[in-house]
């Protein structure tokens, strides 16, 4: 094997695939990455820890065709501190020789052949959405996965098309996040994308138009985006029936400026965090909704100007559950709607039905 390319593009390879190599193994050739240089001037790099595989060429000049698997972490590092300039990766033997300007590398390369295959994936059936729309959609709910292993399913995210729309749900016993979006495919599909693979995709995709091409088998799916293609095992199960979680009614419901009731929120949860419960209070009434917080070393008061429809009410949350979500939605103006203290409260775009966020809130004691 011996070829030459530049670094910044050198470099650009191993950053994408290095996301799927994997640090704690008993399998010593996880750690690395697969290099392949062909004579079409291909070089393509693979890297996977078994559940995730990520694959990326770049076309540069191939002198002699090869392959081999060498330590990433080692490989990534020595590459980003060289010179912007051409490097020459050439191997001799098991050795491969890495070259710069006056800087040379010497790596021991391992046997090619053990290193896993990627699933092979037919694309005949495929979904094409753009990078743009994907990465806002994980955005949108990948906070409101569950991270404890408990209910592996609620790891992930589920990935539904019915009835023309693309739906993206997470949730985690506490809150659950829905973005939809309208699409152009009668295909019906419902399977669950590791948050692993969707936090580590949401970094490769670019925020434009160019499509991502994307195809389901029954264990696996497959991004497909140009140059660089990553593979993920699905998780296994059902998915909570989440139609069934989200209230139809509601009792009470409170229009308010966003960015007011984010700011007060901060602020309030200042001392919250301070308590170790990250508890806040609201006390909804009129054209006013009061927000409370205290610990051992204060308290807070704050006053947020609303619309209220229907009757008053004393409801507390944790904090970060409602900010979380108030980062992410982007209307100038909410509804937050309610039932009882004890019941959901469901946030909304006032203009639109894309995002439902729903939070469960913290039974008070009766004071």
């Amino acid at each position: 094997m011996w070829f030459i390319c530049e670094k910044e593009l050198l470099q650009e390879a191993i950053n994408t695939v290095q996301k799927a190599t994997s640090s704690k193994t008993t399998y010593p050739i996880l750690e690395g990455i697969h290099i392949k240089a062909t004579k079409d001037n291909k070089v393509t790099f693979t890297a996977t820890d078994l559940d995730l595989g990520i694959e990326t060429y770049i076309e540069t000049e191939v002198y002699q065709e090869g392959a081999t698997v060498i330590n990433s972490k080692l490989f990534g590092e020595f590459i980003r501190k060289l010179p912007n300039d051409k490097v020459i990766i050439k191997m001799e033997d098991n050795n491969v020789y890495i070259t710069c300007q006056k800087s040379e590398f010497v790596l021991l390369g391992s046997n090619p052949d053990e290193f896993p295959k990627l699933p092979t994936i037919n694309e005949n059936s495929m979904y094409e959405i753009s990078q743009d729309l994907i990465k806002s959609m994980i955005k949108s709910t990948i906070f409101a996965i569950a991270q404890e292993e408990t209910r592996p399913i609620l790891t992930g995210v589920l990935f539904e098309v019915k009835d023309r729309k693309l739906s993206f749900v997470a949730l985690d016993g506490y809150r659950l996040a829905l973005k939809r979006y309208d699409i152009d495919s009668d295909n019906e599909i419902s399977a669950v994308i590791p948050g692993k693979t969707l936090n580590e995709i949401s970094k490769i995709l670019e925020t434009t138009d160019e499509k991502a091409k994307i195809t389901f088998t029954p264990n696996h799916i497959l991004f497909n985006l140009g140059n660089t293609k990553v593979i993920s095992r699905l998780l296994d199960g059902e998915f909570i029936n989440y139609r069934q979680i989200i209230p139809e009614e509601y009792r009470l419901k409170v229009k308010v400026n966003r960015n007011e009731l984010l700011d007060s929120i901060e602020r309030a949860s200042l001392l919250a965090r301070e308590g170790k419960t990250n508890l806040i209070k609201f006390d909804i009434k009129d054209s006013c909704m009061v927000i409370t917080s205290n610990s051992q070393l204060g308290k807070v008061y704050e006053e947020v100007n609303i619309e209220l429809e229907g009757e008053n009410l004393k409801i507390a949350f944790n904090s970060k559950y409602f900010l979380d979500a108030l980062r992410i939605i982007d209307s100038e103006e909410i509804y937050l709607e309610f039932t009882t203290n004890v019941s959901p409260c469901v946030v909304k775009k006032c203009n639109s039905d894309d995002y439902i966020y729903l939070v469960l809130p913290v039974r008070l004691v009766e004071e």
